[in-house]
């Protein structure tokens, strides 16, 4: 009888508590749905479709960076080049990059992010159309330029853009899809160059800039540009755009504006102010790791990888492919390991990577044109070459743009980013401009040089580059200046 009245409670109690159960789970789904957290869920389609359009613009990138491999034999066929003149083709890229570069900032300030890219698209159109419609060298080099000013002013925008519409616990996954890309519209220019002509190729680049420009007549601007200009109601509905109707952005909005506030009592600094002594521990390291990485090689390398599979024997068709292949997933895994093995060890790993492919290639064209081994050469050059790409796309590609982003203290992030951005697009210059004099005079020391580059790389992130990971950015800047 105990045993009964027992269990009869038991019944009773759970019968009580099951529906005080679901109904307390139901209130707190409710207050969820009520503070937005699922409505926010269900609304960020706008913040990745934003993003979609921005990063058109690293794909963009990415072709104008990818179109010289592929298409250096047909084009010098064609239009009668020289090494010279191609070189000068090849390079000129860059030069307008550099000029993107300085200039992407107050424009993108003055006339807004979108706008920014709206320009800059306008500017690789121009620039695709004068290459297709080219006839000599000097059309071939206008187009280039233009291509290579709108590729600086999307390195500088498009980034920006995407930091500035992303939720905070989105930020770090968004922001490296934008190297991503790049690589991709790399690697699809490798491929389907091997499969067109060269004048086609150019008309591929006119896709992701029309995608792009489609899309920004759909997206909002960045919330954060709209608060600095005073544009206040503009404001928050680009903001409730891009979180959702139902949204409360009171607190995100909020913390905006303080920050602005908070930015615009800061002194005004000039490029001269950063040579100050408090600053020199950062622009050491910003500037440093943007003269390693480009003086390493990587866009003499990117540009002409056709021609270097060329002589050392290997099908160019095949080997760019293959190149093309690699290239997106190691970025992709260099992406997701960054907050995990942190800063130092990528770049340590990715250094000793590119030494080891330099001197695989080196020592290949050494067997070539000492007529030692010769079948093996062609093999040793597309794994030196694979090697070096693989190692650059997990490490030194994207590392230095993260470090730089996080070492400069607030007051002097602009001018700073600009002069770094400026010494890195000098060094794809003289790197890209370089590359095809050097290979003339000696293959194996071409790459040498590179891996010794490198080598004194591998000593400047032992010895200078502090590690990032895990640290905020005023431990980061205590830690250094």
């Amino acid at each position: 009888m105990k045993e009964d009245i027992e269990q009869s409670e038991n019944r009773v109690n759970e019968e009580i508590r099951t529906p005080l159960i679901i109904q307390t789970n139901k209130s707190l789904k409710e207050e969820k749905v009520e503070n937005g957290c699922y409505e926010k869920k269900q609304d960020r389609y706008m913040v990745y479709l934003s993003t979609f359009v921005a990063v058109c613009g690293s794909f963009a990138f990415g072709s104008c960076a990818g179109y010289s491999s592929p298409t250096q034999s047909a084009i010098r066929e064609d239009l009668n080049l020289s090494i010279a003149e191609f070189s000068l083709f090849g390079s000129i890229l860059t030069f307008g990059a550099m000029i993107g570069a300085i200039t992407s900032g107050p424009i993108a300030d003055y006339i807004g992010r979108k706008g920014a890219m709206r320009m800059s698209s306008a500017f690789c159109v121009a620039g695709w159309l004068a290459i297709y419609f080219a006839q000599g060298a000097l059309a071939l080099d206008i187009g280039r330029l233009a291509t290579g000013y709108g590729m600086g002013v999307f390195s500088y925008v498009v980034p920006v853009f995407i930091a500035e519409i992303a939720p905070k616990d989105l930020r770090g996954a968004l922001t490296t899809i934008n190297q991503l890309m790049i690589c991709c519209g790399v690697s699809v220019s490798f491929i389907i160059g091997t499969m067109m002509t060269w004048r086609t190729l150019a008309l591929t680049g006119l896709i992701p800039c029309a995608i792009l420009l489609f899309g920004l007549c759909i997206i909002p601007e960045s919330p954060r540009w709209l608060a600095k200009m005073g544009h206040q109601k503009e404001f928050e509905l680009a903001l409730r755009k891009l979180r959702g109707t139902d949204a409360d952005i009171s607190e995100e909005a909020a913390e905006i504006k303080d920050y602005i506030e908070t930015l615009e009592k800061l002194p005004k600094v000039n490029l001269f102010d950063l040579f100050q002594r408090r600053y020199s521990s950062s622009l050491i390291v910003g500037v440093g790791l943007m003269v390693f990485q480009q003086f390493g090689g990587i866009n003499g390398i990117c540009f002409y990888t056709g021609s270097i599979f060329e002589s050392s024997g290997f099908p160019s068709d095949i080997g760019t492919i293959i190149y093309a292949i690699i290239q997106v997933p190691i970025t992709a895994l260099g992406a997701a390991l960054i907050d995990r093995a942190g800063r130092k060890p990528l770049l340590l790993v990715s250094g000793t990577g590119l030494v080891i492919g330099c001197i695989l290639t080196g020592i290949s064209f050494y067997l070539k044109g000492h007529e030692i081994a010769i079948k093996a050469a062609p093999i040793l050059a597309v794994t030196g070459i694979l090697v070096y790409i693989g190692s650059f796309s997990v490490g030194m590609g994207a590392v230095p743009w993260v470090v730089m982003s996080e070492i400069y203290p607030i007051n002097i992030k602009g001018a700073a980013g600009s002069l770094a951005t400026l010494v890195n697009w000098f060094g794809a210059w003289a790197c890209s401009y370089t590359f095809n004099f050097l290979m003339t005079w000696n293959s194996f020391g071409t790459f040498i040089l590179y891996a010794a580059v490198n080598a004194l790389s591998i000593l400047f992130v032992i010895k200078i580059v502090p590690e990032t990971k895990g640290r905020t950015l005023e431990q980061i800047q205590a830690a250094i200046n």
